[in-house]
């Protein structure tokens, strides 16, 4: 089989199994008696992002290929969703929350580092083949947001939005991902024999990107901006279905469709990946990645002075503008930290990326985040009702003051032509 056609299935089979119930499980979590912990969950996601990419990336540099680690996380993580959705069967609206989350967290546990493994298996294929990752690579990784877009749309569809059948076509989609990764282009290991520090033991030599101040400045940034990456993941649907409540908007397409609706931030996304290669080149990592800044301060901006009503047309904008948001941001940082990274310590920097925004960054977003919506809002009957602009004018606030200290203290730009400017 083709080697673009391969990889084309694994990254849409990648996001496909995230996108089962990423944007719906608060609503699900709502529904359930939860709705209190929805960023407890969403937390669990950035902590395990702390350290199980960095692991996982060790073992695949230095012992097991990318490839077979990545399905072999896929294939524990699904065990461990299908067996949260048995759970959730069984006990309905008493479902006890340490059950509840501990599960969920070695199954996300689990799935956040075949991500970077994802990353590093399409690279290393696609060198190999001497293809070019800044522009064979985009057109690849649309096929996981149209994934993306395919379960979301697949889970509201068949109505599973609030109940826990979104985790088992999730653990369904991973399954067959895991045993499908094992037939991908095999991914060097490091067998050298020479003596090594324990540093480099440890497969932790990525942490020395850290004594480079450009590199330093760039992974804490990533990490601030990071913070906003999984707000409107986490708050999005039930924000947009607690409108249910409101006569006004109760029967609109969006209050009783967040995930149809909430799918075109995923379709903004296949068509800002094809921009990717043209202002990366071009405008370098800085000026894309203030542009990322900026289209969250809009992404949050939007969501609080919109309704699915007369002014639906806010939502649909902040919709838009997130494909820059989150590409702009997540798939030029990895081609960044590839090309700014030795070959012998690929998939641990990638680790690292993640490690740095959908680790420390994310998990401080959610419970930071889980505060200020508890504050302004509560659960009624299985829905959060509130005051929600006054929380996502606060996350557009803190997206622009993170914006303007990026272009003042990040002077150093980096093309990926090889060009490097202050």
């Amino acid at each position: 089989m083709n080697l673009r056609i391969r990889l084309i299935i694994m990254n849409f089979l990648q996001f496909a199994v995230w996108g089962a119930y990423l944007t719906s499980m608060g609503s699900y979590l709502a529904s359930a008696g939860q709705g209190a912990h929805i960023g407890a969950f969403y937390a669990m996601q950035g902590i395990t992002s702390i350290f199980m990419p960095a692991l996982i990336g060790i073992v695949a540099d230095r012992w097991i290929p990318a490839q077979k680690m990545m399905g072999i996380c896929h294939l524990i993580s699904s065990t461990f969703m299908l067996a949260l959705a048995y759970y959730a069967f069984q006990t309905g609206t008493h479902a006890n929350f340490g059950i509840l989350i501990g599960l969920f967290t070695v199954g996300i546990g689990f799935y956040m580092p075949s991500l970077s493994l994802s990353y590093a298996v399409a690279y290393n294929a696609l060198e190999k083949e001497g293809m070019d990752t800044i522009t064979a690579f985009p057109p690849i990784r649309i096929f996981g947001t149209i994934g993306f877009i395919c379960t979301m749309l697949l889970v509201d569809a068949l109505g599973y939005q609030t109940t826990y059948m979104q985790f088992v076509v999730s653990g369904v989609l991973g399954i067959l991902l895991g045993f499908y990764s094992m037939t991908l282009p095999a991914c060097p290991i490091n067998t050298s024999s020479e003596k090594k520090t324990l540093v480099d033991a440890l497969g932790l030599r990525a942490f020395s990107l850290f004594k480079d101040r450009t590199m330093a400045t760039f992974f804490i940034f990533s990490m601030l901006l990071g913070v906003a990456l999984q707000l409107s993941n986490s708050y999005a649907n039930p924000f947009i279905t607690s409108f249910q409540d409101n006569p006004e908007f109760a029967n609109t397409f969006g209050a009783n469709h967040a995930n149809a609706l909430i799918s075109l931030s995923q379709c903004s996304e296949t068509l800002c990946i094809l921009l990717i290669p043209y202002f990366l080149k071009r405008l370098g990592i800085k000026k894309v990645m203030l542009m990322a800044m900026m289209a969250w301060v809009f992404r949050f901006g939007l969501f609080g002075a919109g309704n699915p009503g007369g002014g639906v047309w806010m939502f649909i904008l902040s919709m838009i503008v997130y494909g820059v948001a989150f590409d702009f941001f997540n798939v030029s940082g990895s081609l960044f930290v590839n090309k700014a990274t030795d070959t012998s310590m690929r998939s641990s920097a990638q680790g690292l990326f993640m490690l740095m925004t959908n680790g420390i960054g994310a998990t401080l977003g959610t419970l930071g985040a889980q505060n200020i919506v508890n504050y302004y809002t509560e659960n009624v009957d299985g829905k959060m009702i509130g005051d929600w602009s006054s929380a996502w004018y606060i996350f557009a606030a803190y997206s622009l003051v993170i914006a303007i200290l990026f272009a003042i203290f990040f002077k150093y730009d980096f093309k990926p032509e090889g060009k490097k400017t202050e």
